[in-house]
């Protein structure tokens, strides 16, 4: 049987991935980063957005290829996020996919984002050690096994089965944790994007300087909240104008990881998980994977690269789903700006009765 070289793209937001999967493992990852074109705004402009993508997806994909020392003929199926995310950005990676899947005859796998990110930690013998450690990580992240997935977009609990059998075991109900750093960091002037600025602000300052209150901390269920934090941060800065920033960024980064380590650690005693995957941007903040790593929990996070929006994790996504049976799709797939991951787990059992 020929080897597998899987091509994902990922446009669904502001970073213009590619990369390519060869027999399961990360051959190339090309990102090109939006943040200097959205930092004048603070923030993601759509319409720009999905432009830059259209103006640099081939010089992307080129080097990708390159990276991975195939050509286009090496390539053996397409894969693509087509949700959610940005309607125009999405439109712009999954069409161009299409295109391409189509003109040379080639499989097509629409892949949701949530999947890419939960995929994402399959990449770490490919691209090095986590900064966990290797005696932390598993040699297979495989089903079944908790999964936190938190970025600027999304946080979220799932009970991951098996590839493609997903259940939602608790979300943030306001925002997401990658938000709440973006918008902290933008009330102590540390400009956007404001997480990594945040995080190496706080490495200098006092976590316990400003005992911030830990939301939902009497919940029985597996949710997460934020924006109280955010507004605390406000409060206090409103009420103390000379406050230590560093310690008002290692109070605020302090309660973050805690809310998400305390409900996480709860969600594997109800589970009987004892492996977690994280996944997402924030899987990046040091102080998080360092708490992590004083947990009981055997912790699979994705090397750096990436735990940001890319495409190699959308190809690994695809290697997994085709290694469990799952059907490919087919051309018809449209972007789907919301799209709940339960909306995308198809079993083996359901894809051959359909």
């Amino acid at each position: 049987m020929k080897e597998t070289v899987i091509l994902g793209v990922d446009t669904s937001c502001d970073d213009t991935g590619v990369g390519v999967v060869r027999g399961g493992r990360v051959v190339a990852n090309v990102v090109a980063s939006q943040t200097a074109l959205h930092t004048a705004y603070g923030g993601v402009m759509p319409e720009q957005a999905s432009r830059e993508h259209l103006s640099v997806i081939d010089t992307v994909l080129t080097r990708a290829l390159l990276e991975a020392d195939v050509t286009l003929d090496d390539v053996t199926h397409v894969a693509a996020t087509y949700g959610p995310g940005l309607v125009g950005a999405l439109l712009v990676g999954l069409t161009y996919a299409k295109g391409l899947a189509w003109a040379r005859g080639l499989p097509f796998v629409p892949v949701h984002h949530l999947e890419g990110h939960i995929a994402s930690a399959l990449g770490a013998s490919a691209l090095g050690a986590s900064a966990l450690g290797a005696s932390s990580l598993t040699e297979n992240a495989e089903p079944p096994f908790l999964c936190l997935i938190a970025s600027g977009g999304h946080t979220s609990l799932f009970d991951v089965r098996a590839w493609g059998d997903y259940g939602e075991l608790g979300r943030s109900r306001d925002d997401a944790a990658g938000e709440a750093f973006d918008k902290a960091a933008r009330l102590l002037g540390l400009g956007y994007p404001g997480g990594p600025a945040l995080g190496r602000l706080a490495a200098t300052g006092d976590p316990d300087a400003y005992p911030f209150t830990l939301p939902l901390r009497g919940q029985k269920g597996f949710d997460f909240s934020f924006s109280g934090l955010k507004t605390a941060v406000s409060v206090l800065l409103q009420r103390q104008p000379d406050a230590d920033k560093a310690d008002v960024a290692a109070s605020f980064e302090h309660a973050i990881v805690e809310s998400l380590v305390r409900t996480t650690l709860r969600a594997a005693a109800a589970t009987g998980y004892g492996t977690l995957v994280v996944a997402g941007g924030v899987a990046a903040n040091l102080r998080l994977r360092e708490r992590l790593q004083e947990t009981p929990l055997t912790v699979r996070v994705p090397p750096f690269e990436l735990a940001t929006d890319n495409g190699a994790m959308i190809a690994l996504a695809a290697h997994a789903r085709l290694q469990a049976g799952l059907d490919e799709g087919d051309l018809s797939v449209d972007a789907t700006p919301y799209l709940p991951l339960s909306d995308a787990s198809r079993t083996r059992d359901e894809s051959a009765r359909s």
